[in-house]
């Protein structure tokens, strides 16, 4: 009797110590679940976690901001930790991440991955610090941006004057601007509305989202630059709560450890390609023109937004960086995995 007694006892301590290490982590994004994103990388991740842990670590994902709020939110919820991990758009929030926004610059990154692996390895060496009370998962850009035009073709440097185009970022706002362009900020959520009333006449985004934000059918023309360079693109950040990361016991830790870093990196960014993929073809297939600008004008393009680089550099040195020798190290980097 006592030793069935002690058993039971031992058994349920056994199952008390099992479920207190149960850990369901709240994942949250600002995409439907349709999206590439969701479906190609962050449902993905969260199979791969809870299938190592054996079922002791699993997701619930929030996508659409079902956690309430805003995209430009999504920072400040994970750090506070309203949410456990979240996945977002740093240029969301402009000016607290003045280094590893030179992602963002103008012609600066080229292939999806080759990117994704410059990112990590860069803000490892300079931009750390930016990233304080959180555990990066994975860096990227989500892919080159491509101008979606609802009723009016562009294929030349004049063709932007006058134009209303939803801005990307800080760093997409003065590149629209000394395009000639008047740059409207919005994020991802809004650029259906915005386009289907004509409050901006273009939206300057990847082909990723095209499909779940509907922009392949607001409008009827899209320009891409050639030549191997994003005109502009978008640094994108899978991030953790720190304090939620270090109360994880060490085999959970290390579970997000295996699944962080340069190759997740480039796994989510692998995601954005395909997407870009279906997103382009979406377009394609509805009968909508695809303007290439050949290589001629895009040197026009170049040399028109120069100063938005000269003026980062000029901004990033001014607190307390050296910013040509940051902007050096992240072309650099992008050059270096690009012949890779």
């Amino acid at each position: 009797m006592l030793r069935k007694l002690a058993f039971g006892l031992a058994a349920t301590a056994v199952m008390s110590s099992a479920q207190a290490q149960e850990v369901v982590l709240k994942v949250a994004h600002f995409l439907p679940p349709m999206s590439n994103m969701h479906a190609g990388f962050i449902v993905p991740w969260c199979d791969k976690i809870e299938a190592e842990s054996k079922g002791r670590m699993k997701c619930q994902i929030y996508p659409a901001m079902q956690l309430g709020g805003t995209p430009p939110q999504l920072l400040n919820q994970v750090r506070d930790g309203v949410a456990d991990i979240v996945w977002t758009i740093p240029g969301y929030t402009p000016g607290r991440f003045p280094v590893s926004e030179v992602f963002e610059l103008p012609f600066v990154t080229t292939t999806h991955e080759a990117t994704a692996r410059a990112v990590w390895d860069f803000i490892d060496e300079n931009a750390a610090s930016e990233f304080e009370g959180l555990k990066r998962i994975a860096n990227w850009v989500v892919g080159p941006y491509v101008i979606h035009l609802r009723d009016k073709e562009l294929k030349t440097l004049e063709d932007f004057r006058g134009m209303k185009i939803r801005a990307p970022s800080r760093l997409g706002n003065r590149m629209l601007t000394v395009l000639g362009a008047t740059p409207v900020g919005m994020p991802v959520p809004q650029i259906a509305e915005s386009l289907s009333r004509g409050v901006i006449d273009a939206a300057i985004v990847p082909w990723e989202v095209v499909p779940a934000t509907k922009t392949h059918e607001l409008t009827k023309y899209h320009a891409e630059v050639s030549g191997g360079y994003s005109l502009t693109t978008a640094t994108s950040i899978y991030v953790m709560n720190q304090k939620k990361y270090d109360s994880l016991p060490a085999d959970l830790k290390k579970i997000i450890d295996d699944n962080s870093g340069r190759e997740t990196s480039a796994l989510a960014a692998t995601a954005f390609r395909k997407g870009d993929e279906g997103g382009r073809a979406a377009a394609s297939n509805r009968g909508n023109q695809i303007n290439q600008i050949p290589p001629e004008e895009v040197e026009r393009w170049k040399k028109a937004v120069q100063p938005v680089t000269d003026e980062w550099i000029a901004d990033v040195t001014s607190k307390g960086y050296d910013g040509r020798k940051l902007y050096d190290r992240a072309t650099e980097l992008v050059k270096q995995y690009s012949k890779n």
